[in-house]
């Protein structure tokens, strides 16, 4: 495993530079002047053309590329164009909160997702089944800032019971901390949940069938203990990598959903950064998303070796 981890760690190295030499091309020929937004509109040429070469934006690309991803790999993402503010500073306020809403998602995902995948399998063509294979069509057909939009305008318009937006910190109030987490993690919650339910039913369903589950039964095993300490472990697999594939969708989701509910987390930071063309914020956000990603899909494989003993990387 030690060698396997350590060839995929690598790999992520190069996939980072290959995502910094495609976000940092992309991004080099967005519309837009940088100084211009600096300066305002009205700003004269000299200053224009002194504040391009304070910023460097007047070097060679492959210089200023070779700037930044090396200034990124040891830790240090240059300064904002616009705030002067180091990167690193405004990632650091603004990650925690949206790792809390990828956390809290994430796990509540793989419970709830598990759970019911494992009951619709259990009662395959009931009542139980098709009411939540309903509700799960339906939570992957509509796109999660309708979702936002209709909790905000039942629980925050209509019912009062929730803040629509904002942010409050745990140290100002646990309560309102965790009442600001709940419709934007419910939000995203759905569309996930609905992936994850209706793959692990499928996968439940086809398990059942196999030789080893009618062995265990005609051993006079409880239906629950061959449902959940049998078929579940082996269904489980495909759902693993679900689960580690959305949460590169999540980084995307938290994106759409912190705008819905001004919601101050690195999804808002990137998209605001996009707007003012913030060049050293929008590839170093892309990037920490990209490594993010890699990570999970990374720990997605590690956990195959403990799900399934059969598997193993050489």
């Amino acid at each position: 495993m030690a060698p396997f981890i350590l060839r995929r760690l690598a790999s992520v190295i190069v996939i980072l530079f290959v995502v910094a030499v495609v976000v940092f091309s992309i991004t080099n020929i967005l519309p837009g002047n940088v100084a211009y937004m600096i300066l305002g509109d009205y700003a004269t040429p000299h200053a224009v053309a002194a504040l391009e070469h304070k910023l460097g934006l007047n070097d060679p690309l492959p210089i200023q590329f070779w700037r930044w991803f090396s200034g990124f790999m040891r830790g240090d993402m240059g300064r904002s164009l616009l705030s002067e503010q180091p990167v690193q500073s405004l990632i650091a306020l603004r990650l925690p909160r949206s790792l809390v809403l990828a956390v809290i998602v994430t796990i509540s995902t793989a419970l709830l997702g598990t759970a019911f995948g494992v009951l619709t399998a259990t009662h395959q063509g009931g009542p139980i089944d098709h009411g939540l294979s309903l509700l799960t069509f339906i939570g992957i057909a509509l796109p999660e800032f309708f979702w936002g939009i209709v909790l905000i305008v039942v629980f925050a318009g209509q019912l009062r019971l929730l803040p629509s937006s904002g942010y409050t910190s745990f140290a100002q109030g646990p309560l309102a901390w965790a009442q600001h987490l709940v419709l934007p993690a419910l939000t995203l919650n759905i569309t996930m949940l609905a992936h994850v339910t209706r793959l692990t039913r499928a996968n439940m369903i086809d398990v059942l069938k196999r030789q080893f589950i009618t062995t265990a039964r005609s051993k006079g095993l409880r239906e629950y203990r061959v449902n959940w300490g049998h078929a579940l472990k082996n269904a489980l697999l495909p759902t693993t990598t679900v689960i580690a594939m959305n949460i590169g969708w999540l980084m995307g989701g938290i994106v759409v959903v912190e705008t819905v509910f001004a919601y101050p987390g690195l999804g808002r930071l990137m998209l605001q950064a996009i707007v003012q063309r913030d060049l050293p914020v929008i590839q170093s956000t892309i990037l920490l998303s990209t490594f993010i990603y890699c990570i999970s899909n990374l720990a997605a494989d590690i956990a195959y070796s403990y799900l399934d003993p059969r598997i193993r990387y050489r």
